[in-house]
């Protein structure tokens, strides 16, 4: 069963390969034939154009002398007007022969030749008339009596038939060549009516062969369908209680960190408390050194308060993520500005803004986004140089490979003239509680960019910066235009 479908197989595969040569090769015959037709009418076009070119010259040359004659003979001026008109238009006819040219080897000089006669011939002609014209009749007609005229028209003459003659032998060649395209057109024609035949029957038979093998092969699909949508069911089955597990595992997850920053709170206040009591009830027992201790105690309370509610924070992106709507980036920004205000003018910082888009987003989260980016661009200022805070926009189309097309994307690009920081910690500064400057220098507990990363990353999209030492930040902010390619709404 399987050698016999395998030798039909080979035996479509010969006929096709066939049937696919024949095709080619009566195209270049075809292809061929038109080249060679267009080539032959050219040919002919242009031997004609140069018959009648030379034919209209010499018979200006006959038209000039004619008219030259008559005044001659009866001193009449009216006889120069076919005369000049003559001499006129010889000068653009023998540029119209000029351009053209012949494929008839030697025929390019008899050309030439019958050009220099016939200049020669204007140049006798406007001698004798201007003799004539100026009262030296004697002169003119001695000249004219020279027989030079009548010489150099028979060479006219001469070379005219000369050049026709040839042009009309290469005519005749060209219509053989004419008559012999014909008829290999009119094979080309038989071929093709042959070999379309032959494709048509060919099709037929494939198609019914096709069909009946469709048929099989359609009973065996559907047996493989029903198997894939049992497997798919089962594995259905399966990712669902893989996600009910991971959402509980979530659930608990959020409620351990909720209990375990509470139980960690708890201690810490009553270390603040305490502390608070001891400096105030035994501040002048204790001694400056004693305060400073006390003090170093409350601040290193503090700081691991600020680190348990960031992380609490950082955790909730995810777990406490709002739903999806549409979120105009402009009121958000303007919200953040308001709530920076005092920052700014005390820093007297400048913030250039572009119009940006609405987007679909959790607006609380867009929020916390650009109030941590905007207010490290106003804390990490350089010293008596007042910040310059741009928010740039564009929308730009990129290929997804997961998507295996082009997807646009929203750019929001937020640059200062700050500190900045070397691109070797590019890395560093969005990973949790990673700080590139001491706490003397600037406050924080180093986890708001992470914040920001997984903000981005849940909307679907990718935050990078660029920097120099003492030349400023650019965050670059990415966020796909259709939210729901990349994540899910209302992600819990």
């Amino acid at each position: 069963m399987h050698k016999q479908k395998g030798k039909i197989t080979l035996n479509w595969a010969g006929f096709i390969a066939i049937v696919l040569c024949i095709v080619i090769a009566n195209a270049i015959l075809a292809v061929n034939t038109i080249r060679s037709l267009t080539e032959t009418q050219n040919s002919l076009d242009n031997t004609n154009s140069l018959n009648t070119a030379i034919e209209r010259l010499h018979l200006s040359v006959v038209q000039a002398e004619s008219g030259q004659r008559g005044y001659l003979l009866t001193d009449r001026e009216d006889y120069l007007l076919p005369y000049n008109d003559a001499i006129a238009s010889m000068q653009a006819q023998i540029m119209l022969v000029k351009s053209l040219h012949s494929e008839i080897p030697g025929q390019a000089e008899r050309i030439a030749r019958f050009i220099f006669l016939v200049n020669d011939k204007i140049a006798i002609m406007s001698q004798i008339t201007d003799l004539a014209l100026a009262d030296k009749n004697v002169k003119a007609r001695r000249l004219l009596l020279t027989d030079k005229g009548r010489e150099l028209y028979k060479d006219i003459r001469a070379a005219v038939d000369e050049i026709h003659m040839r042009e009309l032998n290469f005519k005749v060649e060209q219509f053989a060549k004419l008559s012999q395209i014909k008829n290999d057109a009119k094979l080309t024609f038989v071929i093709t009516a042959v070999t379309s035949t032959l494709l048509i029957i060919g099709m037929f038979i494939l198609t019914r062969i096709n069909s009946l093998n469709a048929a099989k092969y359609r009973a065996d699909l559907e047996v493989q369908n029903e198997t894939l949508a049992a497997k798919v069911s089962e594995r259905t089955q399966e990712l669902t209680i893989y996600s009910d597990e991971l959402s509980r595992s979530n659930r608990e997850l959020e409620e351990f960190a909720f209990v375990a920053s509470h139980d960690l709170q708890e201690p810490l206040r009553k270390i603040q408390a305490f502390s608070d009591r001891l400096e105030s009830m035994f501040k002048d027992d204790l001694g400056e050194k004693g305060l400073d201790y006390i003090n170093r105690m409350k601040n290193a309370a503090q700081r691991m308060s600020n680190l348990i509610n960031d992380l609490l924070e950082f955790s909730r992106v995810t777990t406490r993520g709002k739903d999806f709507i549409d979120t105009d980036l402009n009121e958000v920004v303007h919200e953040v500005l308001d709530d920076l205000e005092i920052a700014i003018k005390e820093s007297e910082a400048t913030v250039n803004l572009d119009t940006l888009p609405h987007i679909q987003a959790d607006p609380s989260q867009m929020l916390q986004l650009f109030l941590n980016i905007l207010s490290n661009a106003v804390k990490f200022r350089r010293e008596n140089v007042p910040p310059i805070i741009t928010i740039s926009y564009q929308r730009t189309e990129e290929f997804s490979p997961a998507h295996n097309s082009d997807v646009a994307w929203e750019i929001i690009t937020i640059s200062d003239n700050g500190i900045g920081f070397s691109e070797e910690y590019l890395e560093k500064i969005f990973v949790p509680f990673q700080r590139l400057h001491g706490r003397s220098q600037y406050k924080g507990t180093g986890i708001g960019l992470s914040v920001c990363r997984r903000i981005v990353e849940r909307h679907g999209g990718e935050i990078t910066a660029t920097s120099q030492v003492g030349e400023g930040a650019s965050f670059t902010i990415k966020l796909p235009v259709e939210t729901s390619l990349f994540t899910l709404q209302g992600e819990a």
